[in-house]
């Protein structure tokens, strides 16, 4: 016998076209997997980041209510965070 018959061969390439099919949906769905991971991350960085500038107005207008409006332009310095700040030491 010389070599496999017509269907044998035809069976061989069905069979090679459907694990590289499969192959392929299977990386597929990692990168989606992927994709939703690092939007999650990036909505619970900006989440961070309203919690920080709302944090941020709410101790502004805080100062504003607490400090004399003649320092209202400097009223940045007298926030939360920045008050807690150490000034640089200049020598």
């Amino acid at each position: 016998m010389q070599g496999k018959s017509g269907w044998e061969r035809q069976r061989e390439e069905e069979a090679k076209e459907e694990a590289r099919r499969k192959r392929e949906e299977k990386n597929r769905g990692k990168k989606q997997k992927r994709g939703k991971m690092v939007e999650v991350k990036r909505v619970v960085e900006e989440w961070e980041i309203w919690d920080k500038e709302e944090e941020a107005a709410k101790s502004e207008v805080e100062a504003r209510k607490l400090v004399p409006e003649k320092f209202h332009k400097w009223i940045k310095v007298f926030g939360k965070k920045q008050s807690e700040r150490m000034p640089i030491r200049k020598v």
